[in-house]
Order: C-alpha cells, then structure tokens, then sequence
C-alpha cells in the first residue's frame, strides 16, 4: 500500500494511546509520524518520543519531532518540523527572507544533520514566499494549511488548493496538506498537489471511529 499519510500525535498520551499507535500503523498507510505535545515538559517529551520511537520504527514510519530541535537530537529522530510566525508579523521583502534563512539554516548547523540525511520540515501557511524561502533553503517537505477547520488548530489561517497546484508546479519538493484533513476532503488535496495528508483529530479525537478503523479511511 501507498503511504501518504503524516499522522500528528494527539494533544494527549493516554494509557491506550501506545496500543493504538501500533493498530493504525500496522495498516501500512502512513510514511511520517509527528509527536507534537504542546503543554508538556521535555523530560516527559523525551521518554515519550522514546517509547514511540520503538514503535514508528517497527513499522517503518519516520518519526519526525514538532518544533524542538533539541528533543529531535537528543531521540536520534528522523527528522524535526519547524513551524513559524505568520509573514504579517514581518516587513515584506529581506527582513522576513532573513529571518526564516537563520531559523533553517541555525536548525540544521545544530543538529549537524546533512551527513545523516536527516528531515527537516517547515509549515509555509498560504504563502508563496516562505515556500521560497524553505525551498531555497533545501527544507525537505513543506507544508500548506490550514484547508479546512481544524480542531488540533482552531484559529490556523485558512489555505485555499491553489497554493497545491502552485506548489506542484513550482516546488520540487514533497508537498504535506494540513489542517482539517478528513475521509472526505483528502483526495482533493492529493489532486491538487500533496504528496502527503497530514490527520490528527479523524484519527484520536473520532466520536464514531476507533483509531484502527478511522485510518483505514485513506487509502
């Protein structure tokens, strides 16, 4: 089976969340996995990220580290996503080119990671700039959204498929859709241009669907 899918941790580690993990990837469908736990402390990310490690690996699924370089190193991790303000918080031009140029390029110096063919990611909004900016700075995937409401991010900018069908034609890099992602609104997302769908809440956060049958809804 094709794996396009980028699973995010929930916001939660429960007592069957381990359990769970390993019924979802045993369907053979997802290629990333993001551990992104906002409201904890690192040692508890770390021995986390650690348990999981065992698991992703099992499966052959890249486990990938949401926003803390330092945690990615310290797990040996696949790789780290590197979220970022929105561009309106900047001058338009160099100073914003400048500043996302330091925040790639200081990630990678500090994780010493070209030689291991390590992965870094970047969240790019809707924004042809910082899509630019990432790919001039040999990120390896970018991602695009929010595209539709997203309970993981409530109050994440909206997205439109133009910026897929943009970046498919302009980027040569893998291309992730997040934000909202459900049964029935990915495959228009993989038309457009993702390579990858990222889900969350269809899959830990479903009122009608366990984790091992709510992934069995992409394939």
């Amino acid at each position: 089976m094709k794996k396009f899918v980028y699973l995010i941790s929930p916001r939660k580690i429960g007592n069957h969340f381990y359990d769970d993990l390993k019924k979802v990837l045993a369907f053979k469908n997802v290629k990333f996995f993001q551990l992104r736990l906002k409201n904890h402390k690192k040692n508890e990310i770390i021995k986390i990220a650690n348990n999981v490690k065992k698991i992703t690996k099992r499966y052959g699924v890249k486990l990938i580290i949401n926003d803390n370089a330092k945690i990615a190193k310290i797990v040996n991790a696949d790789g780290c996503h590197l979220g970022q303000k929105d561009l309106s918080q900047f001058d338009k031009g160099s100073k914003s080119r400048k500043l996302n140029t330091i925040k790639y390029f200081s990630t990678r110096l500090y994780l010493n990671w070209p030689k291991q063919k390590k992965i870094i990611g970047v969240t790019c909004h809707n924004s042809k700039l910082l899509a630019k900016i990432a790919d001039e700075n040999k990120v390896d995937y970018l991602a695009f959204g929010s595209f539709a409401k997203s309970k993981l991010k409530p109050k994440a900018k909206k997205a439109d498929l133009n910026i897929l069908k943009w970046a498919k034609k302009n980027i040569k890099k893998p291309i992730v859709a997040i934000g909202g992602v459900n049964n029935s609104n990915y495959k228009k997302l993989v038309n457009s241009g993702a390579k990858y769908i990222a889900i969350s809440s269809f899959i830990w956060d479903n009122p009608k669907l366990k984790p091992e049958l709510a992934i069995r809804k992409f394939k």
